[in-house]
């Protein structure tokens, strides 16, 4: 039988063979892999918010166990070997993060049972302990090769860049990696440094191989761009498993942008496949390895599959999951108003959006009677859409899951507008760090096809009566913005260096938003131009 037929009967999946060689025989590893799960226990839309309906919906932990548990029966049926791999981002995004920190995605990774989990840099996101309690309690290896914790305390050896895995006749390395951006957009703390990827990717590889590896695998939280990049720049890699981008390669699936597997030539020489599946628990990705006797790849097949609502729950998983949610609740179901329309996330990261003027709105009026008159989120910190109709602080909590705090301070004109100009000089197309500033008592021109920091055209304060006026560079200015940007976050170094009496413990943003929604008890999100592109 050939390997594509024998493919063919082994995966729901039906994924196209590419053969890279004629050699046989060939032994095939499976390689299932999610990325980017963000405490989706329950099936979310299309937007990665909760579902209302079962429109558009998918994914959820316990039919994810069901799916993976027919993929390993299938795989087990030909007698070829297999793991699951976690591409990480396990933290932050749902209400069962927010109540257990991590002890939810915990359980139910034990129960489906994987192989090993890169780093993510949500992990840091409440810190390097509580990331370590995570990690201590792992029966799994958590990987990151990058990582140099040995100055923390905390996570000081618990970490391992890499790890053999014997399946037969197999033995498989990985290593992980976590993008060096961590320490501006997560929270790790000063004593953990996060090195180059491709340096420590090669090292590690090299270190795999002398521990008798034949296959390596690269468990990846850089992103698609980087991963790419990474294949081509280093050599002995056969795989790149990826996540942090939250891209969907796939063939099977609608409107997935790249198919599966992107192939990218090493500089050795050989093709790396490179793997990701989309975000919030929505995909189940697996891609099937051929390796020769020396491990080398000579075909592999690969795509990524929704899990539908039509895939039955595993009833275990489930109960685990009902068990966890069981304290939750009460939070979750808790009203805090209405909304006269929707607003998403969906174009916050390249200019003005409803959900940012709302949050922003719902800053600033929080910190006026601290002196606040100029409110600044970013835009990477709204997670979730809010829908039209009833709201309850569960909603809330799924757009403003950090629990950051409101934080208020004083900036010159000159350095208010350093920041504005950080902040829109990101990646025009929206793709990089979430920086793009959602305001309040503030408007703003800018060109995104100019140079990076060059791309400000206007900037003015816009006082409580809507009378706007140009920003003095020497003036002073009471900012409120949030304690992940006042410390440094997502870049912002002159909030960090230049901020005067800062005070940074203020109300945490879902209690700021819930406030205001009690003093418009019928909001309506909309856009007034506060934001303009000149393109």
């Amino acid at each position: 039988m050939t390997l594509s037929r024998r493919l063919l009967l082994a995966s729901p999946f039906a994924m196209p063979w590419v053969r890279l060689a004629t050699a046989q025989p060939a032994r095939v590893l499976s390689v299932l892999h999610q990325n980017d799960f963000h405490s989706q226990h329950e099936p979310v839309d299309r937007g990665g918010a909760a579902c209302r309906g079962p429109q558009g919906c998918a994914g959820g932990s316990a039919r994810l166990a069901t799916l993976l548990a027919a993929e390993r029966r299938a795989v087990a049926a030909l007698g070829q070997a297999h793991i699951m791999l976690d591409a990480g981002d396990q933290f932050m995004g749902s209400l069962f993060y927010t109540h257990w920190r991590g002890d939810a995605e915990l359980a139910v990774l034990h129960a489906l049972g994987i192989d090993a989990m890169a780093v993510g840099n949500h992990e840091f996101d409440h810190g390097p302990a509580n990331f370590a309690r995570f990690v201590r309690e792992a029966r799994f290896p958590v990987l990151g090769a990058n990582i140099d914790a040995a100055a923390e305390p905390a996570l000081a050896g618990l970490l391992r860049r890499s790890v053999v895995l014997t399946r037969g006749e197999h033995r498989i390395g990985v290593l992980g990696l976590t993008t060096p951006d961590t320490p501006g957009i997560s929270s790790p703390g000063p004593r953990v440094r996060f090195l180059a990827p491709v340096r420590a990717a090669q090292e590690a590889v090299e270190a795999l191989r002398e521990a008798g590896a034949t296959t390596v695998i690269a468990l990846s939280h850089l992103g698609l761009a980087a991963d790419r990049a990474l294949a081509r720049a280093t050599r002995g890699i056969d795989l790149v498993v990826g996540g942090h981008s939250h891209t969907l390669l796939a063939n099977s699936v609608a409107g997935a942008p790249f198919p599966c597997p992107v192939v990218e030539t090493a500089a050795d020489g050989r093709a790396v496949p490179i793997v990701q599946a989309g975000a919030n628990g929505r995909y189940l990705g697996r891609l099937d390895l051929a390796v020769d006797a020396s491990g080398r790849a000579v075909a592999f097949a690969g795509d990524a599959r929704e899990i539908t609502l039509d895939t039955q729950e595993d009833p275990e998983v489930a109960a685990l999951v009902a068990r966890l949610a069981a304290p939750i609740e009460a939070t979750r179901r808790k009203p805090v108003g209405q909304l006269a329309a929707e607003a998403t996330p969906a174009g916050c990261r390249v200019g003005e959006c409803a959900l940012g003027n709302l949050v922003a709105e719902a800053m600033l009026e929080a910190a006026r009677p601290a002196g606040a008159e100029i409110a600044i989120t970013n835009a990477g910190g709204l997670r979730a859409p809010l829908r039209a109709g009833a709201v309850t602080l569960g909603d809330v909590l799924a757009v403003l899951p950090f629990s950051n705090t409101l934080a208020t301070f004083r900036l010159s004109g000159a350095e208010l507008r350093a920041a504005i100009e950080h902040g829109i000089s990101g990646p025009a197309d929206g793709s990089g760090p979430g920086r793009f500033p959602q305001v309040a008592g503030l408007a703003f021109r800018f060109d995104p096809r100019r140079p990076a920091g060059a791309r400000l055209l206007a900037l003015e304060r816009v006082g409580p009566d809507g009378q706007a006026s140009p920003i003095d560079d020497a003036a002073e200015y009471r900012i409120v913005s949030n304690n992940f940007l006042r410390q440094g976050g997502d870049g912002y170094a002159v909030f960090r260096d230049r901020a005067l009496d800062a005070y940074d413990t203020g109300p945490l943003m879902e209690e700021a938003m819930a406030a205001f929604f009690a003093t418009h008890p019928e909001a309506t999100p909309r856009t007034d131009g506060r934001i303009s592109r000149q393109d």
